[in-house]
């Protein structure tokens, strides 16, 4: 699109900070897909990212289980934080079967998101929240948008995709992330749902099209604390506040490349 007016990411790619996070994930991206051990093993490095993604995205919604319980675990429907991570393992698997969807009707591909993380818990289960239904959200405590609200911005938002952007792409990510956290569209797992909604955008931008960049991994690092604070930036609206978000989930992707670098390394030398 040739205008700002018409492709309003365009004008939060340039504000302050940001075009540095843009080219500062890029070189990261960049060196991550040089490594050796990519031309050999990349599907290792994808499943390895994507089992540590859904750690990370997990442990953000209070279900902070160390890596090894998370691969050694074959049962996910028992008590809560269980089935938050079953969520999160099943909602990373689903997410790259979704790309070719999410262009064309990303409402579809939200609800379809909702429906394997919830795995038919409700009656809720695959929709938008109605009018007076509650939310169980852990450790998002920004004020909640009413039904009617939601069903607005997530129209606008699904218009927003469908248009396209020549907006970077972590850029579009962390609108996406930072639009569906503040909503909170869904009675549950909006959390685990708005991260996968960043990873499906950053691997259909073509950024990270083998999906080696755990962005969960990095804001789980960065922690909850810095998670709410960041979040607090993009509902304010304000300029400064929208720049801390996309900044920080500039440095979310940076910390997944390094992950994914550091398992690159193991593979390398025969330890892992």
């Amino acid at each position: 699109m040739s205008t700002n007016a018409a492709d309003p990411l365009v004008a939060l790619g340039g504000l302050p900070g940001v075009p540095d996070a843009v080219d500062s994930v890029r070189k990261a991206v960049d060196r991550v897909y040089g490594h050796r051990v990519m031309r050999r093993r990349s599907n290792e490095i994808t499943s390895e990212a994507a089992l540590r993604g859904a750690r990370g995205s997990a442990a953000l919604s209070g279900a902070d289980w160390a890596l090894e319980e998370v691969r050694r675990r074959t049962d996910f429907g028992s008590e809560s934080e269980a089935r938050t991570v079953g969520a999160a393992l099943r909602l990373t698997a689903e997410a790259g079967q979704l790309l070719s969807i999410w262009r064309q009707s990303p409402l579809r591909v939200l609800a379809r998101l909702h429906l394997v993380a919830a795995a038919d818990a409700d009656d809720a289960v695959g929709r938008p929240r109605g009018i007076g239904e509650a939310v169980d959200e852990p450790l998002i405590e920004v004020p909640l948008p009413d039904a009617d609200e939601v069903a607005g911005r997530l129209e606008g938002l699904s218009q927003l995709i469908i248009a396209g952007s020549s907006a970077p792409a972590l850029v579009t990510a962390a609108i996406v992330h930072g639009e569906l956290l503040a909503l909170r569209p869904f009675t549950s797992y909006n959390g685990i749902v708005a991260r996968t909604a960043e990873r499906i955008v950053l691997i259909g931008s073509g950024l990270d099209p083998k999906a080696i960049c755990p962005s969960e991994v990095g804001h789980a690092e960065l922690g909850r604390a810095a998670y709410a604070a960041a979040l607090d930036g993009y509902v304010s609206g304000t300029p400064q506040g929208m720049a801390a978000w996309i900044t920080h989930c500039g440095k979310a992707v940076e910390l997944g490349v390094r992950e994914s670098t550091a398992v690159c390394e193991a593979l390398q030398r025969g330890a892992a």
